[in-house]
């Protein structure tokens, strides 16, 4: 009896030592993949709750940290968010746009960003830039950065 004790105790220590090497990993579960947290961010945005979508695109950029959906998409959250952070949705959009220069979200988010700091020029050079991508008025993001922009100058 003594005999099958020990192989069976040296097995199960095996296990919780692999168990252990995986930090968050239960077994035979699945984690998500960063589209999977970047669906579930959208998610979050669209009730906003800026703070789960927060959590999902901080985990989604620990995973795959050169992705540009998950930097423009937490740049819109820092944005949006019930006390904007500027700065940080600014940095998130350039990492964006630095990683994928065609971003057209990116241009579209950050072009409004210039728009709330009062920073028309650059607003309307994001949107220059919309119209070389997709040609102006084809593409959705050029619709809604036009309308933010005009918006802006009825307004000022």
């Amino acid at each position: 009896m003594k005999a099958l004790l020990l192989p069976t105790a040296l097995l199960c220590a095996a296990l919780a030592v692999q168990a252990a090497d995986t930090p968050g990993a239960s077994p035979n579960v699945p984690q998500p993949t960063v589209q999977d947290r970047l669906a579930n961010a959208r998610k979050a945005v669209a009730r906003n709750d800026w703070s789960g979508a927060m959590r999902e695109l901080n985990a989604a950029l620990r995973e795959d940290p050169q992705n540009a959906d998950v930097h423009n998409l937490l740049g819109y959250t820092y944005r949006k968010r019930s006390s904007p952070d500027l700065v940080k949705a600014m940095d998130h959009y350039g990492m964006a746009l630095k990683i994928n220069p065609l971003h057209k979200g990116a241009h579209e988010y950050i072009g409004e960003a210039y728009l709330a700091r009062k920073q028309l020029p650059d607003a309307e050079r994001h949107l220059a830039e919309l119209e070389k991508i997709c040609g102006g008025p084809a593409c959705e993001e050029y619709q809604d950065l036009a309308k933010s922009i005009a918006d802006y100058k009825a307004r000022n």
